[in-house]
Formats: structure tokens, C-alpha cells, sequence
């Protein structure tokens, strides 16, 4: 179990150009942290760190349990759920076989109470590509409850939802917390019933 992320004095660079530099922080289980900061801040890029698809320029990144035993990197990213800009859905797939198969690939056996939590029974036979956004976006946001994870690193995720799912999602990420998960949202909305905020500066 992930108990905490500690990060020092860590920057990441995208080509020659620095995003950010010497940034410290520690997120701890439990809570729910928003990451702000204005475009091209460097919040997806550090998402994409975290679970290990790009190296920082500079600096570390240790995952930690209860104990405070450092759980090495490999192993810590199997317990990680990065849901990113895009929903990484096979656009001709039927959404019945984009969640098994899913549901499979993570290691969850809990597709049948995401269906539920997320109203997706009416979608079930109808391919990807036929979906609105906030509908994919569902579908996407499925993985959480089928195959639960300890981290959360979730880019924008609210941004396709209406208001109804906004407020599904928000409990989501509170039950989550409430059971000791973490989550790091990227974010420019207003961070309401957040724990805290962490703000990248360009």
C-alpha cells in the first residue's frame, strides 16, 4: 500500500525547456491534493512522472508504505491509476468488452459494480466511437472503482462531465480518501473539498 509520495527538489523538462525546479513535497494517504498551476506549468508532465512514463531532469521521487519503508519505483506503478487528457479507449470496441478487458489488464474483479456506480448498463453494446465525451470519459473513469489502486493521478478529469457526474466523481475521490487512498488531481478549477493544493509556477 502506498502510504505517502515524497518528492525533492524535483524538475522536470520537456526538450531544453525547464517546466519546473526544486520542488518538495509529500502527499500522504488519505488525502485528496490538487495540483494548479497555469497552462504549460508543468501538471501533466509531473502526473506522467509520477507514474513513471517520463524521467525527471532533476531531483527524486520515493513512494513509501505505513511504516515508512521506501517501495521501490517498478513496484509502487502497479499500484497507480493514471487517468490522462486522453481515455485511452479502443474507439471500435464495444464498451462491454473495453471494460473487461480493462478490468482484466489491471487485475480488478469489480467491473460489474462500476458499471453500476457509473450508469453504464444503457452503453454497454454500443462502440467507443458512438459516445459523447462525458460518456467515454465514464467509461474511463470505470478503471477506478473495477481495479481499485491506492494512487490516483487524475489529468483534468472533470473537464468532459456534466454537473450530475462532476458530483459523482467528487464522491469518488472522497470515498477513496475516506478508505486511505491518495489522489493528485490536475485541475483549473476551483478545488472544493480538496485536502490541500500543490501549485506548480512557470
Amino acid at each position: 500500500m502506498i502510504a505517502a509520495v515524497e518528492m525533492s527538489r524535483l524538475g522536470i523538462a520537456r526538450g531544453d525547456r525547464s517546466l519546473f525546479q526544486d520542488l518538495d513535497a509529500r502527499l500522504e494517504a488519505g488525502q485528496a491534493v490538487a495540483l494548479t498551476g497555469a497552462n504549460g506549468a508543468g501538471k501533466t508532465s509531473l502526473l506522467r512522472a509520477l507514474a513513471g512514463f517520463i524521467r525527471p531532469a532533476e531531483g527524486t521521487v520515493r513512494f513509501t508504505d505505513a511504516a515508512g519503508a521506501e517501495i521501490e519505483a517498478e513496484t509502487a506503478r502497479r499500484r497507480i491509476h493514471l487517468l490522462g487528457h486522453l481515455d485511452g479507449l479502443r474507439p471500435g470496441a464495444r464498451v462491454r468488452d473495453e471494460l473487461a478487458f480493462h478490468a482484466a489488464w489491471l487485475g480488478g474483479g469489480a467491473a460489474e459494480a462500476a458499471v453500476e456506480r457509473l450508469s453504464l448498463e444503457p452503453l454497454l453494446e454500443l462502440e467507443v466511437r458512438k459516445l459523447s465525451a462525458g460518456q467515454r470519459r465514464r467509461v474511463a473513469l470505470a478503471r477506478l472503482v473495477a481495479a481499485p489502486r491506492p494512487l490516483w493521478l487524475l489529468d483534468e478529469p472533470g473537464a468532459p462531465l456534466d454537473a450530475r457526474w462532476r458530483g459523482v466523481l467528487a464522491e469518488l475521490i472522497a470515498e477513496h480518501t475516506a478508505a486511505g487512498g491518495l489522489a493528485l488531481i490536475a485541475t483549473h478549477e476551483p478545488a472544493h473539498g480538496l485536502a490541500r493544493t500543490l501549485e506548480l509556477s512557470v
